[in-house]
């Protein structure tokens, strides 16, 4: 990936350190977040000490009824609170009910009007949660929940809602059941977040910086309220997931990233900062959308486009230090390389779609090999899909095999072929075989053991593509990374059944288990999410100040590690959620390692346990006594 971006850049490395950047930065726990500080006093500062319905209003700082007498006396909450003390494990526990009727249902059966909500009598409820008007029906109803609002509010609302009003409760509750609520708070939830981000938008969650501002990006950037920033996920909006162009409404991107960033990386989140490039949109419904909430104009291109990213680059850098984690979200395939070559050799930059995709495949392709055997080398990949996905991952996969076998990158590309949408062959993964007309022709042809989907057209892996993958191997590995998962490749029932239960399946978006001839198998799922919260912590728990191909390396090879012999015998090639933190703590420790080893980190002396390091260093959620 790295030679394809230096071709890009004129020869110039990530590791040459160019000197138009100077090293700065540096990020203090101010609000006693991490799990080394859980035991510490702290003061709630904002602007000055947090009291009484300021402090309640707080999210960094409210408790609820977790509040101690001692605390509730000093800081002048008597009375703004029933008397009943509580334990955060008991808010957890009242919490979990109201995400478990969305996960079953999306909206309660029935009228806003319903004296019971979930089994809860209105009477009984906190009366906080009670924000929303319905504009239909002109009442108070639970967040979301009504006919006349589309399922989606209750979702997506419900949870970021939860997140405004006690942080540290939000991401307790996200961190404890992180199977359950991942599709809530990021995919398949936040796509449809995004489509109407414009009806259900309530409060700012982060900066918009449209060409409006443009000359003044330095002042919009003071305007956030937090100064020490660890990890920005910006996104111009053109290429939202599988949806296409939604201009200013992709912030939900960059938010639910940052969630996930905190809950399953540990990355604190008065460090994480949220960002979206408005440089109008393409979306003809969208500009016609008396609700839209972005530029009303035709995107901007060239030049004018280049000037405002640049501006943001700089000013990033000119605010926060050189140590912060800037990540590209959802750009368009020709923005994307572009931003990565140009600033690879000055910012620290990361694209998730490129190389938190491709490192996440790579490591279920290394963990796969337990099961189809052989190594790396030893196999054929074919690619259906040519865009930013297809390209990072068959780049990432050649490296690891040129690493493994000391041959030029040149050769290893040679056991890699890759087809666009309309079956066209694309360089440099284009080599010498027998003319082919289709999808089915190139298997033929070539005669792959791996098959990897990430066109975004869905059932593209047919039946007898399946099969005809399946008479030449004797466990194909099978790949639908597409989503949603209407635009999976294939679904996992159809791999199994058409392979007569011999393929090992991973997909993109998640399949429930599937029973073939009394077999139940699990498919894997290739979730970024794996990859890039231990990756950006590994960045900055060593102070790195570039990314390099050999640290996506390190994360994928110590992902792959984390998978045990009881989900091999299951079929999967990817480890449980439930040991998420676990997880990214290994590859944060794994890519802070090659931090230090290629001479990008600063944070010095470098810690003799990283991986403990990595540990105390994460976000912890359990409430602080206060002074």
């Amino acid at each position: 990936m790295e030679s394809t971006l230096k071709e890009m850049r004129g020869g110039e490395s990530v590791l040459d350190l160019s000197p138009k950047a100077t090293v700065g930065g540096g990020v203090e726990d101010v609000y006693g977040e991490d799990c080394a500080t859980e035991e510490q006093l702290v003061t709630p500062w904002t602007y000055s000490v947090a009291s009484g319905y300021s402090l309640l209003r707080d999210p960094h700082h409210n408790k609820g009824l977790a509040f101690t007498e001692k605390e509730r006396d000093s800081h002048y909450l008597l009375g703004l609170l029933p008397p009943a003390v509580v334990t955060q494990q008991l808010q957890v526990y009242i919490e979990t009910p109201f995400y478990d009727q969305i996960l079953r249902s999306g909206f309660v059966e029935g009228h806003g009007r319903s004296d019971s909500l979930f089994g809860v009598h209105r009477e009984s409820m906190d009366p906080s949660t009670l924000e929303e008007l319905c504009p239909v029906c002109v009442i108070w109803f639970y967040p979301g929940f009504c006919l006349h609002t589309p399922q989606i509010h209750g979702k997506e609302r419900l949870a970021h809602q939860r997140n405004e009003r006690n942080e540290r409760l939000f991401y307790k509750l996200l961190i404890d059941n992180v199977e359950e609520l991942l599709p809530i708070v990021y995919t398949p939830t936040v796509g449809e977040a995004c489509q109407k981000y414009g009806s259900i938008f309530r409060r700012p969650q982060g900066l918009y910086i449209s060409l409006k501002e443009k000359g003044k990006v330095l002042d919009v950037l003071k305007n956030w309220p937090e100064r020490n920033i660890q990890v920005i996920v910006v996104t111009d909006g053109e290429r939202i997931l599988g949806l296409g162009d939604l201009g200013c409404q992709g912030m939900g991107i960059p938010v639910g990233k940052l969630s996930l960033y905190t809950a399953l990386g540990g990355v604190r989140p008065s460090a994480c900062l949220p960002v979206t490039i408005d440089v109008g949109t393409n979306n003809e419904q969208l500009l016609k959308d008396e609700f839209y909430i972005g530029l009303r104009q035709r995107r901007a291109t060239a030049q004018e486009y280049a000037d405002l990213l640049h501006e943001f680059m700089s000013a990033v850098k000119q605010n926060y230090g050189e140590k912060v984690l800037i990540q590209f979200e959802d750009f368009a395939n020709h923005n994307a390389f572009t931003l990565l070559a140009k600033y690879g050799t000055t910012h620290l930059v990361f694209n998730d779609d490129i190389q938190g995709t491709a490192s996440v495949v790579l490591a279920g392709v290394v963990a796969a090999l337990k099961l189809i055997g052989g190594t790396l080398a030893d196999h054929k990949f074919l690619f259906l899909g040519a865009g930013e996905a297809g390209t990072g991952i068959a780049e990432l996969i050649a490296l690891e095999m040129s690493k493994q076998t000391k041959i030029p990158v040149e050769e290893t590309r040679k056991k890699i072929w890759l087809v666009d949408s309309k079956n066209h062959f694309k360089k440099p993964w284009a080599h010498d075989h027998e003319p082919v007309k289709d999808l089915l022709g190139a298997v033929k042809a070539i005669k792959p053991t791996v098959l990897i989907g990430s066109s975004g057209v869905g059932r593209t892996f047919t039946k007898e593509i399946i099969e005809t993958v399946t008479s030449f191997n004797e466990k194909p590995l099978i790949m639908a990374l597409s989503n949603p998962t209407s635009q999976s490749e294939c679904t996992a029932e159809e791999a199994y059944t058409w392979s007569q239960g011999r393929a090992i399946f991973a997909s993109g978006s998640p399949f429930d288990p599937f029973e073939y001839n009394g077999k139940v198998f699990v498919p894997g799922q290739a979730n970024n999410a794996y990859i890039f919260p231990g990756f950006g912590l590994g960045l900055v728990i060593s102070g790195a100040i570039r990314v390099h191909d050999d640290m996506l390396l390190a994360a994928s090879e110590a992902l792959a590690k984390q998978v045990s012999d009881e989900n091999y015998n299951k079929g999967l090639i990817y480890p449980p959620f439930s040991n998420i933190r676990k997880i990214s703590a290994n590859i944060a420790a794994n890519v802070a390692a090659k931090a230090y080893e290629l001479g990008v980190a600063t944070r010095l002396p470098r810690p003799a346990n990283l991986v403990k390091y990595a540990e105390s260093c994460m976000y912890s959620p359990v409430y602080r006594s206060y002074r």
